[in-house]
């Protein structure tokens, strides 16, 4: 037998064996994950397709402006206006301020312009415009407080009252109670500056509000006496003068604790009325710490009996204005 047949067979290689076996075909998990993925790539291909075009579309709005916005199918607002505040002004008067078309919708207004309106009254002081789709509009608005009053012309108008905030802000004011406005101090020693359709504020008036402030908290059977509040020697003298319907003047300091200087402002009143006879008094000045002077009115005095002699008695000389600490009282 010859060899050349078996050192053929085994000079053969594995790689020469012919190979049947046919490839792992994928399982019903694999085939549904592999579908899973196909999806979810599509999916994302067409979310950032869609917010693609839906970002072009706003940036070519917002270059037109808010007028170039389609509303032809829009609700129009109408009445629909809400007022959201923190003080007292109603829907009647939003409705006025922000004037709108009868036809005006939501997406065809401008928030800026309306915003501007409403924080053209000066009564208030922060304003945000927030739409309601489809037809409601909102305003949110944030009211200043009055602490005083003034008497006020401009040119071409009659005079009227305005309102004075703790900012200075000068403003006509509206929906107020009548008899809240009443109580309020007036401001004199000032003067009014026109500013746009309005007036320039008032400097110095936070440390008049406070005062006032602090006066209503801590002493308003004395608050409700003060009929007059001026400023004419707030900046020279950093004093604030007050003028109640006695007709006392009060001279507070603007840099001294109100508590204290309103403490001896009570013992002080309390003091003259409990003298004998009372004695009224014309003048005081708290601005100088401890040491108060006092100006009382003069005293009345009965006229003389007639001198047998036939002659005149004299004149009877009222005595001067007395200044004296002898009132005073450590608080």
């Amino acid at each position: 037998m010859s060899k050349d047949p078996v050192k053929a067979l085994l000079a053969r290689s594995w790689r020469d064996i012919p190979q049947q076996v046919k490839p792992r075909a994928l399982s019903r998990e694999g085939r549904r994950r592999f579908a899973v993925r196909g999806l979810r790539g599509v999916i994302g291909l067409g979310i950032l397709g869609v917010a693609g075009w839906a970002g072009w579309e706003v940036k070519l709005a917002l270059d037109r402006g808010p007028g170039a916005l389609p509303a032809t199918d829009a609700a129009p607002i109408g009445d629909r206006v809400v007022p959201v505040t923190d003080g007292v002004l109603d829907k009647a008067w939003l409705v006025r301020a922000l004037a709108l078309p009868p036809r005006a919708t939501l997406m065809g207004i401008d928030p800026k312009l309306l915003q501007a309106r409403v924080l053209a009254s000066g009564q208030v002081a922060t304003a945000a415009i927030v739409r309601h789709f489809p037809r409601e509009l909102a305003v949110h608005m944030s009211e200043r407080q009055p602490v005083a009053r003034v008497m006020a012309r401009r040119a071409g108008s009659e005079a009227q009252v305005y309102l004075v905030a703790r900012d200075g802000v000068v403003y006509a004011g509206a929906c107020y109670d009548p008899e809240m406005i009443k109580t309020l101090p007036w401001l004199d020693g000032v003067t009014l500056t026109p500013q746009g359709t309005g007036f320039a504020p008032l400097p110095g008036m936070d440390a008049v509000a406070e005062l006032l402030a602090r006066a209503q908290l801590e002493a308003k059977p004395l608050y409700a006496t003060w009929k007059v509040v001026s400023l004419a020697h707030l900046t020279a003298d950093d004093e604030i003068e007050v003028r109640t319907a006695a007709g006392v003047t009060v001279m507070f300091g603007a840099r001294e604790d109100f508590f204290r200087q309103l403490a001896r402002l009570d013992f002080l009143l309390d003091a003259a009325a409990r003298q004998d006879p009372p004695r009224a008094i014309r003048e005081i000045n708290l601005a100088l710490g401890s040491h108060v002077p006092v100006a009382f009115a003069p005293l009345e005095i009965p006229p003389a009996a007639p001198r047998l002699s036939g002659r005149p008695a004299p004149a009877p000389v009222p005595p001067p204005f007395v200044f004296q600490s002898s009132l005073a009282r450590e608080f």
